[in-house]
């Protein structure tokens, strides 16, 4: 079964970035309305690109698809979303208080925390409010990577306990009477989200170890949030149409026993698979394509392409090196190998006898088993968010005890609680790695784009919650704008994979990063399947599908370009990293 049999209103999709979310997700919408069913489908996701997969511009209010009757699509909009929170809060007191007050209370509502809470509203009224939503008979999230999934749908009870616990008039997402208001409406989500009849949460992963394994992590968090009624979408199964051919035989092998090692969790789940397709999935009749794989034509062989490939990884790691230190931050897209490509520079620039401390802001990366083993000059790190939120909150308590009464400690302590801190400390460790760079080289393997970005942006919001807080401002956070924004101390590297979505959304992250001042240093391309080398029609046909975006970005879009081909060993362990620079 490529689709998975629809059963409940609604649907949510989730997974490790780049397995296909999107995709299966619009393709299961339009299956669903070409039946002659109502669909909406709604991405939460900040970097989401629904609007290309399904061919229209969308917003915050439902939009018709153009040719598929019954197919509407939105966008949730976390800044909208944000701004239309912090006017609702804020009108009812002008004319009333100070223009002093108001600034301030605009400056409350500022933060990456009223961001989120502003999000989650939107997500709250689609899913706990049944009325907003009454003409679809189905309505399909579109999730953001597993990371700020998980956090979303951990959302209503975060903000249900801080409000439960908050005794105070104020927080750091303003007066708490406007929260308390919501308290109904984020019981009614919870519901929603854990009763097996109304929801299904569809688990999509690739053939492969690590994708599954995100898939199993998922699994026992969704069990713990009482969420039960989930399905494993297998999305890419590839078949080779020869044998011999050496790449497809790994890549078949490869998907084999990434099937055959899945957890014993998984297994016990209903599922679907949906086969590797030559094309893109964007567009209806690449999504009609994924519903009824059988209608593919047969590949025809491929022509060599009229372009000069992109050199490999060797000219970039030898420019870094050449500095001595800084820090090198790999950018893009979830599930484009960014992981894979910071792994493979840290331990080049440390075969190199530099100093180098590979590291993670990823809640769902894997830095540590990409490497696999200890290296002489490298070190491997995480930043952990219970950690930093335990060390940050223990710090402000301490320094501010001696200045409060009980019930001013009360007050701080509950602030404390709001999930808006772990977003101060996460950004807090995110600027000491960076200073890190000033004594050798940091290699930040980064969160997928609008993570990434709204951390970058986070310097302003973040200056005013530490002050709410009565926190310290470190000379690391000072100075982490600075020091993003000199191309002599940090080297962006925005990763792609060549096909569409990946590179229209890198093109966007690079239009994003120059309006906060950040250059980047270089793209790589990553899995090519054109500079592979393969031989079997179906594989060189998606190899054939790559050449215009590969010509985009090295001849349009990238300063410098790196081209690195889909590999039969998997570029895992010091010896696999070695040989994706070496090749």
């Amino acid at each position: 079964m490529a689709l998975l049999d629809v059963r409940t209103r609604h649907l949510f999709f989730t997974g490790k970035g780049g397995v296909g979310k999107t995709s299966l997700s619009c393709a299961t919408g339009l299956a669903l309305a070409e039946s002659g069913k109502q669909v909406l489908i709604v991405s939460t996701d900040p970097a989401s690109n629904l609007d290309e997969v399904l061919g229209v511009a969308l917003c915050q209010s439902p939009t018709a698809v153009p040719a598929a009757p019954g197919l509407f699509a939105l966008n949730i909009d976390p800044e909208a979303a944000a701004r239309d929170y912090r006017e609702r809060m804020v009108a009812p007191y002008r004319g009333i208080l100070p223009a002093a007050a108001i600034q301030s209370m605009e400056e409350q509502f500022s933060g990456a925390c009223t961001v989120e809470i502003a999000a989650f509203d939107e997500f709250s009224k689609l899913l706990g409010l049944p009325e907003t939503t009454a003409q679809f008979d189905h309505v399909i999230f579109d999730t953001a990577p597993t990371g700020h999934t998980l956090r979303l749908l951990t959302l209503p009870s975060a903000w249900s306990e801080f409000i439960d616990a908050s005794s105070g008039g104020a927080s750091c997402l303003g007066p708490l009477a406007g929260l308390e208001k919501q308290k109904a409406l984020y019981a009614a989500t919870v519901a929603q989200l854990s009763d097996p009849r109304s929801t299904t949460v569809v688990l999509v992963a690739r053939p492969d170890v690590a994708s599954l394994r995100e898939a199993e992590r998922t699994r026992g968090e969704l069990a713990e949030l009482g969420v039960s009624n989930l399905h494993l979408a297998i999305n890419g199964r590839f078949i080779p149409q020869q044998a011999g051919d050496a790449i497809a035989d790994a890549m078949h092998l490869r998907g084999n026993e990434a099937l055959a090692g899945m957890a014993a969790g998984l297994r016990t789940l209903p599922q679907s698979v949906t086969p590797f397709l030559p094309r893109g999935t964007v567009g209806l009749a690449s999504l009609r394509l994924m519903a009824h794989p059988e209608g593919a034509q047969a590949a025809s062989p491929a022509a060599q392409p009229a372009l000069t490939l992109p050199a490999g990884l060797v000219p970039l790691i030898e420019e870094i090196a050449a500095t001595g230190h800084g820090v090198i931050m790999t950018m893009g897209k979830g599930g484009v190998g960014k992981t894979t490509v910071a792994a493979a520079i840290a331990v080049a620039l440390a075969d190199r006898g530099h100093a180098v401390h590979l590291s993670t802001t990823d809640p769902a990366a894997h830095v540590a088993t990409t490497v696999g083993a200890d290296l002489p000059h490298l070190t491997v790190g995480r930043i952990d968010p219970e950690k930093e939120v335990a060390e940050y909150t223990a710090e402000v308590l301490a320094k501010a005890a001696p200045n409060l009464d009980a019930a001013g400690r009360a007050l701080l302590e509950e602030d404390l609680r709001s999930p808006c801190t772990e977003e101060i400390a996460v950004f807090r460790a995110f600027a000491r790695e960076v200073d890190r760079g000033r004594e050798g080289f940091v290699v930040l393997d980064t969160a997928p784009t609008g993570h990434t970005i709204l951390l970058l942006d986070a310097a302003e919001a973040y200056h005013r919650e530490v002050l709410r807080t009565r926190g310290e401002m470190p000379e690391a956070v000072t100075e982490l704008l600075p020091r993003l924004r000199d191309p002599d101390f940090t080297r962006v590297v925005i990763v792609t994979l060549p096909e569409a979505t990946p590179v229209h959304e890198a093109e966007r992250l690079q239009g994003d990063l120059a309006r906060a001042g950040i250059k980047p240093f270089a793209w790589v391309i990553e899995q090519s399947l054109l500079a592979s080398g393969t031989g079997d029609p179906l594989l060189a046909q998606r190899g054939e599908y790559e050449i215009p975006f590969i010509r985009r970005v090295a001849g349009e879009l990238a300063p410098r370009c790196a081209l690195l081909p889909w590999r039969a060993e998997v570029p895992v362990g010091v010896a696999g990293l070695r040989q994706l620079v070496g090749g």
